[in-house]
């Protein structure tokens, strides 16, 4: 055999080998685990406010954590979960640079899998980290989102892996976000039923409203509004 011939053959084999190697490291499942629980303070915006506690755990993938989370996980599959991300910010001054100011702040929803380890963010139209209450049903999940300018609030069903809401619809006037308005005040926690999917949605003003979810098709159950489309649709 001519040198030229071994050294393709051997190329050939180490690109099996390579390829081969890959693959296994492909298949082989992340170690996800949770840390041990402890406590923080979030302190809020206004300077009267008392800082309110919360219970963290770390997100350790292959034994180094990459998140924390608060409440428990969601489990939307037996290979992907839902948590609710918890972060430390800067809250330094430009003369606090010698002793560094951090604060822990609630944040938005991340989604796991267990298989391939990776932790993304999810795209929740007008969920606000202060005002919004997340529930989940399955691969859903429901809450009332607030409009940048704060001026308006909207009962928001979205889905994993949809860009668009499955709901949008704008709640009347009176409920926008007064002045003062608490931690998770932009309304109650939405409430699931299963067979078929609904979901009911309580206002803080204005009459309480159930919604059938089936797939991206929204079906008004006891309201006789039209449901309101997803803005960015029409433009």
């Amino acid at each position: 055999m001519s040198f030229l011939s071994r050294l393709i053959c051997f190329r050939c084999c180490l690109g099996v080998i390579l390829l081969a190697a890959v693959a296994n490291a492909a298949a082989t499942p992340h170690l996800i685990a949770y840390g041990r629980a402890m406590t923080v303070q979030w302190r809020l915006e206004t300077s009267d406010a008392r800082p309110i506690p919360l219970k963290i755990r770390a997100l350790l993938v292959d034994g180094h954590a990459r998140e924390y989370f608060l409440d428990a996980p969601h489990e939307v599959t037996d290979r992907v979960f839902a948590i609710r991300r918890v972060f430390r910010l800067n809250d330094s001054l430009p003369e606090d640079s010698a002793n560094p100011r951090w604060q822990w702040q609630r944040g938005g929803w991340f989604l796991v899998d267990r298989v391939t380890g990776r932790v993304s963010a999810l795209n929740l139209p007008g969920f606000d980290a202060y005002y919004s209450v997340a529930s989940w049903y399955r691969d859903y999940v429901a809450y009332c989102g607030v409009s940048d300018d704060g001026k308006r609030i909207y009962e928001v069903v979205a889905q994993n892996n949809h860009r668009k809401p499955v709901l949008k619809k704008t709640l009347p006037a009176e409920n926008s976000i007064a002045d003062g308005a608490g931690v998770d005040s932009a309304c109650p926690a939405p409430l699931w039923q299963r067979g078929p999917a609904r979901v009911t949605f309580e206002p803080a003003s204005g009459e309480k409203q159930t919604f059938a979810i089936r797939g991206q098709v929204v079906d008004v159950v006891n309201d006789t509004v039209e449901t309101e489309q997803d803005e960015d649709a029409s433009k």
